[in-house]
């Protein structure tokens, strides 16, 4: 009866004219950040290579690069970010909890992650493996030799599961010390708290830049895992996760190519065919399905130029400050040169 009453209720509202108000839609993530003004962009710990704070109090390296693009995307401006340093034990609640826009910061994409923390994965950027660093004079020669061995590893990385996998199956009996620092775990392996550290190879690089004698410690052969290190996103809102994904394979799609930061601005005002007019918003409404402006992508890589640009300055041998990480034959490569980067098409 009560149900009925509810029913004839509503029926005579609506005959006479009446409407219920309903609940306005929640703002975009896209909506929110062009009216904060800036882009919330979540990166780590400074670590050489990826997101290093320099002495000026700005940011530089490759995850941070994917971040300037957006920005630049969003309001033609790649210093319309502001950049949340935040531990690795709490930076997929953080991102979950709405406090960043965005994850750029050597984070695996693996399926626990992304079926059960509130987030989503969009387009790898780096693919790595883990590995151990040691010091040299340490009689290690292999990742077989540790049995016994202390190893510190930093806490809520996939580093800590694939260390205790790894030492189960192979019986070596490796002892995990684990911080949630960075910091903290190199302080104890240089202090001689443990006998190594393992975390991504790349990492690893980045880390043993800032030793005090780099060429003291080297990192192992053996690679135990596939790391697939991939910018993230919180669940529900498809339109910004299409917008960081595009981003990253905007700049891999550039460099394909042959667009650069030199020659994007030159290239967008005389396409040489469809393809690349299309690309470059200089013809068709292709662009604008994800909310930017047509020349989003000029724009993005005239910040930060193009996947390769990027790889060479921060990761690769661009300049002496970068990790020296080789990309040729490696899965960083193009797909057109043996590696897994590459974008889909731009249609």
């Amino acid at each position: 009866m009560k149900n009925l009453f509810s029913m004839l209720s509503c029926a005579a509202m609506a005959a006479g004219g009446l409407s219920i108000a309903a609940p306005a839609a929640a703002q975009s993530t896209l909506e929110t950040v062009k009216a904060r003004g800036h882009l919330n962009c979540q990166v780590g710990p400074p670590r050489a290579g990826f997101y290093q704070l320099l002495e000026s109090g700005d940011w530089e390296g490759s995850d941070v690069a994917v971040c300037r693009a957006m920005a630049a995307a969003i309001f033609g401006d790649p210093n319309k970010v502001e950049f949340q340093s935040v531990s690795a034990s709490v930076r997929f609640t953080s991102l979950a909890n709405g406090e960043s826009d965005v994850l750029s910061r050597t984070a695996t994409w693996t399926v626990g992650r992304d079926a059960a923390l509130g987030i989503d994965f969009t387009a790898p950027v780096f693919h790595d493996g883990q590995g151990f660093l040691v010091r040299k004079d340490s009689g290690i020669k292999s990742a077989f030799d540790l049995t016994g061995a202390t190893v510190c590893v930093i806490t809520g990385h996939t580093s800590e599961a694939t260390l205790q996998d790894f030492s189960r199956a192979n019986n070596l009996d490796i002892q995990a010390v684990a911080f949630d620092d960075s910091a903290i775990v190199n302080e104890t392996y240089l202090n001689g708290g443990c006998d190594a550290i393992t975390t991504d190879k790349g990492v690893l690089a980045s880390e043993a830049r800032g030793f005090p004698e780099p060429s003291e410690h080297v990192v192992l052969p053996e690679i135990l895992s596939k790391e697939p290190l991939t910018p993230a996103v919180r669940n529900g809102d498809n339109q910004w996760g299409d917008i960081v994904q595009w981003t990253v394979f905007a700049l891999i799609n550039a460099e394909e190519l042959g667009i650069t930061q030199a020659n994007v601005e030159e290239i967008a005002a005389n396409p040489p065919n469809p393809l690349v007019a299309r690309f470059l918003g200089a013809e068709g409404e292709l662009n604008t399905g994800l909310g930017l402006p047509k020349d989003w992508v000029v724009h993005a890589i005239k910040a930060v130029g193009n996947y390769g640009e990027i790889y060479e300055h921060y990761l690769g041998d661009g300049r002496p400050e970068a990790l020296g990480i080789p990309r040729a034959g490696s899965a960083n490569a193009l797909w057109t040169e043996g590696g897994l980067m590459f974008s889909p098409p731009f249609r």
